[in-house]
């Protein structure tokens, strides 16, 4: 039950006074633009700086950055489809539950270089299920389960720059570990993986994403197609970004929309509500948590 990116060496800026061609190292634009500049960076980076982008929502992390986001998560849904087989009571039908859950998270992401990132993330989950009135099997009316919930690292990399021709394009590969094997509803029985990739182009008035990934689980011996995503983010202020994107696999297809408030260069907020679009998908799915940045040499 879950839901959630560059530029050459030197690039060339426009004074007020004239127009000069000015070289200038990485390191000083992305400082620049940190603080609010918009002037130091050309326009298809106005969005989103130089980072890489990660698993979260319209974020990004720059080469020697390290990101640090604890969040939490509501799900509601009133039509969470099972089967009793699933559950370990051999009936092979689909019917619809009740589900809510409560998740807290952290996220922690670092960039390697301005072309290599990694990120790793866990949670602890309280989630309650009530099955159908139609279901006359031995599932449980009720089941109520807490505890650790997905623990997962990521490795993303960028094959090439955004440029005033081309856009940018990038891969990540994810590992989801074995956790509470025992357990119904949050238990993760063996390994999962999923590799995607995507391209990325800015636009005066917004940046495109648009990513597509295949998912393999060791339990099921069985490959999918995972996660596709068309994504849009809008830097409107220089302390405001406004995200939204549909994302979903095959049946499951949410509205994910996102306000993110900038307080400083270190410090900001991430107001996320995802909302499904298909029956199979999470009715309602809000999130908040702030992202924290530190340098690190």
């Amino acid at each position: 039950m879950k839901t959630a990116r560059l530029p050459m060496n030197f690039i060339h800026c426009l004074t007020v006074s004239s127009l000069v061609t000015v070289a200038a190292p990485m390191s000083a634009l992305a400082e620049d633009y940190r603080v609010g500049s918009q002037e130091t960076l050309p326009a298809y980076l106005n969005d989103r700086g130089v980072g890489i982008p990660t698993s979260m929502f319209g974020t990004y992390v720059e080469k020697g950055e390290l990101l640090v986001y604890p969040f939490f998560e509501y799900y509601l849904d009133n039509n969470l489809e099972y089967k009793p087989e699933e559950l370990g009571f051999g009936l092979d039908a689909d019917y619809r539950a009740r589900y809510r859950a409560s998740e807290g998270l952290i996220f922690v992401g670092y960039g390697i270089s301005d072309r290599l990132a990694i990120e790793f993330e866990a949670a602890i989950i309280d989630a309650k299920f009530e099955k159908s009135s139609d279901d006359t099997t031995a599932v449980p009316a009720k089941i109520e389960e807490s505890g650790t919930g997905d623990v997962e690292g990521q490795v993303r990399l960028r094959w090439t720059k955004e440029n005033e021709k081309r856009p940018e394009f990038f891969s990540y590969f994810e590992a989801v570990s074995p956790q509470q094997k025992d357990k119904l509803l949050i238990g993760t029985p063996d390994w999962e993986f999923k590799l995607g990739s995507g391209l990325i182009r800015g636009f005066r008035w917004g940046t495109m994403t648009f990513r597509a990934a295949m998912d393999y689980s060791i339990d099921e011996s069985k490959l999918d197609l995972g996660e596709i995503a068309i994504e849009y983010l809008k830097r409107v202020t220089p302390s405001w970004r406004l995200y939204a994107g549909l994302e979903g696999s095959q049946d499951e297809v949410s509205l994910v929309t996102e306000a993110q408030w900038h307080l400083n260069r270190h410090v900001f907020l991430k107001l996320n509500n995802a909302v499904g679009i298909t029956s199979k998908a999470t009715d309602w799915a809000p999130e908040v948590g702030v992202v924290l940045s530190f340098p690190v040499k």
